[in-house]
């Protein structure tokens, strides 16, 4: 089994990807395999409506060639489990986290629904407010796409703004750790 895990902070190694590293930890003790994939410094755009993906129907994205169509869709598509996480910006998602959104959920539709039935969860990492928000922008991925969504013991949030903050977030850190157990459990049991 795998997960793969979306990085949409424009930092490299920031807070955003220290929790979801929390989340691993508990995958990884499972045994199910994990990748982050991070999209600071990638070339990402957002969908173009050429309705390409209609025509192909495998869940591909053909209309942009970008690290989204290159990468992320086919990792996304193979994965078991799907964690999409982001920085708050403006109360909301980063807007290479929205593209990545609005073309894996739109590519996937088309043909019959290729990430129905896996696993989703949202991270979602700020400094103080609109957290769930951004996290309500994630679930709609998973909820339009079938996916089975996983929540905590709380919201899958963590608080922090300078890099290595969200360390200091024992409530956060203790939600990722209970996420990752529950994405574990649900995927052994869905998948297994």
């Amino acid at each position: 089994m795998k997960v793969v895990a979306f990085v949409g902070s424009a930092r490299k190694n920031g807070n955003t990807l220290a929790l979801v590293k929390h989340v691993f930890a508990e995958l990884e003790a499972a045994g199910i395999e994990c990748e982050a994939i991070e999209l600071a410094g990638k070339r990402v755009h957002g969908c173009t409506a050429c309705m390409k993906c209609a025509e192909t129907k495998d869940g591909s994205c053909p209309g942009v060639r970008d690290f989204v169509s290159e990468t992320c869709i086919p990792k996304a598509l193979e994965a078991d489990g799907i964690i999409i996480a982001s920085p708050t910006y403006f109360a909301d998602v980063t807007s290479e986290t929205k593209a990545l959104i609005d073309r894996l959920g739109y590519a996937s539709r088309q043909g019959g629904g290729h990430l129905a039935r896996k696993v989703g969860a949202g991270v979602v990492a700020v400094r103080r407010a609109g957290a769930i928000h951004a996290l309500d922008t994630i679930n709609h991925l998973f909820l339009y796409g079938e996916m089975v969504m996983i929540g905590s013991t709380y919201w899958n949030v963590g608080i922090g703004r300078a890099p290595g903050e969200v360390e200091n977030d024992e409530e956060g850190v203790r939600t990722m750790h209970n996420l990752g157990k529950n994405m574990a459990w649900l995927l052994e049991r869905v998948r297994g």
